[in-house]
């Protein structure tokens, strides 16, 4: 059942207000080695680095104030809620929405990550053992960067501040000088997710960075930006499986996790900002397979998220939260009717406590109900935010 706007608006504020009076600082889900204890015991050496991130992540219960983590700013979770927040003052025309959104973009440039890089960029808080990588605290990377460049492209279309422009274009300048360049061809061009030693080619990074770098020759007209930006999205497009999905990784072997839920949803609300940048339909009939394969296997009928399109449980909010973002879109919204609505009806139902806070985690015999801030209620007062100005587009 379709929930009302009015609801869905008092539970983005509500959402907003929790995570305010948690300073926008958190637990989130690859913070372990933050905890001294874990570090002593498990931190020098890669394999034990993975299993105890491994381990404190998957664990039903949230151990980490028990290990003495603490809580810390993530900055991608921050630009979420900027965008959240400008998107909330373009639909109520508010102005506090605005001025907190402007000082959350404050907060993200003093937490731009140290050292001899060619421009501006930001990482997580934390130190990441993956599978393919140990990234030390504040390593920055191709995502996070990537997000918070969204959030000060946004802040530029409200403001006009050409303080915001200008640090995109310094990132850029880490997107083409400082990442490792996996793959270049005449036509296409893969960069790495750190400027580390890494093999691994993930799909939704070199994407992400085309639709930064789309935008912003739209703002500058550099066209160098806009031939850095096809070859990027290229590389992605041309990965497109023949159902019209993609794989988290290329080759698809190179990491257990296959075609995933919200990766599919970052590499399709990626390409529809590269065509729009490029002010180009190059990719329009890709990005119509790619969605129709997004509704279909990686949604289940009440709206609750599959993990993978071969995997079900767990559900997690934070492909609720993509999948709301995605279906709001003014095309999927006629292509796909009601799926948007029916993944937030699922949301608020299943997976929200009225104090303020989403759930992390639905699986097949409990929900993990606590609260990793970035993770859920940042992903989520984004969606919200942007379904509920796409409503107020819809009326006007």
């Amino acid at each position: 059942m379709p929930i009302d706007a009015a609801v869905i608006r008092q539970t983005l504020d509500r959402t907003l207000a929790w995570s305010r009076e948690q300073d926008y600082r958190e637990y989130t889900k690859h913070d372990a080695l933050n905890s001294p204890l874990v570090w002593a015991i498990f931190g020098h050496h890669r394999l034990t680095r993975i299993l105890a991130t491994q381990a404190v992540m998957r664990f039903p219960l949230n151990v980490r104030p028990l290990l003495g983590v603490t809580r810390s700013e993530n900055p991608k979770g921050l630009a979420l809620f900027a965008m959240a927040l400008f998107d909330s003052y373009e639909a109520f025309g508010e102005e506090h929405y605005r001025i907190e959104a402007e000082h959350l973009l404050e907060r993200l440039l003093m937490l731009r990550s140290p050292g001899d890089w060619r421009g501006a960029c930001w990482g997580y808080q934390y130190a990441w053992q993956d599978l393919g990588f140990f990234a030390p605290k504040a390593t920055p990377n191709a995502v996070v960067t990537a997000f918070v460049c969204e959030a000060f492209l946004r802040g530029y279309r409200v403001s006009g501040q050409p303080e915001y422009r200008r640090i995109v274009e310094s990132a850029s300048k880490f997107f083409l000088n400082d990442l490792t360049v996996l793959k270049e061809t005449a036509a296409e061009w893969c960069l790495a997710y750190m400027p580390l030693a890494m093999q691994m080619r993930v799909l939704d990074v070199s994407i992400l960075i085309a639709a930064v770098l789309a935008q912003l020759q739209a703002i500058n007209g550099d066209e160098r930006l806009a031939e850095h930006a096809r070859k990027l999205t290229r590389y992605v497009v041309n990965r497109q499986t023949d159902e019209g999905a993609w794989f988290y990784t290329d080759p698809p072997d190179a990491s257990p996790v296959k075609i995933d839920n919200y990766h599919t949803g970052f590499i399709l609300d990626a390409l529809d900002r590269v065509m729009t940048g490029l002010n180009s339909d190059e990719w329009r009939e890709n990005h119509r397979r790619g969605a129709a394969f997004y509704a279909a296997h990686l949604f289940n009928a009440e709206g609750s998220p599959r993990w993978m399109s071969h995997q079900d449980y767990p559900h997690d909010i934070h492909g609720a939260a993509q999948g709301i973002l995605t279906f709001s879109q003014p095309h999927h919204l006629q292509l796909h009717p009601g799926l948007a609505a029916r993944v937030i009806a699922w949301a608020l139902t299943r997976m929200y406590d009225r104090e303020g806070r989403f759930y992390y985690q639905q699986t097949r015999f409990y929900t993990k109900k606590f609260t990793f801030l970035r993770w859920c209620n940042a992903w989520m007062c984004r969606a919200l935010a942007f379904y509920l100005l796409q409503g107020r587009h819809e009326k006007s």
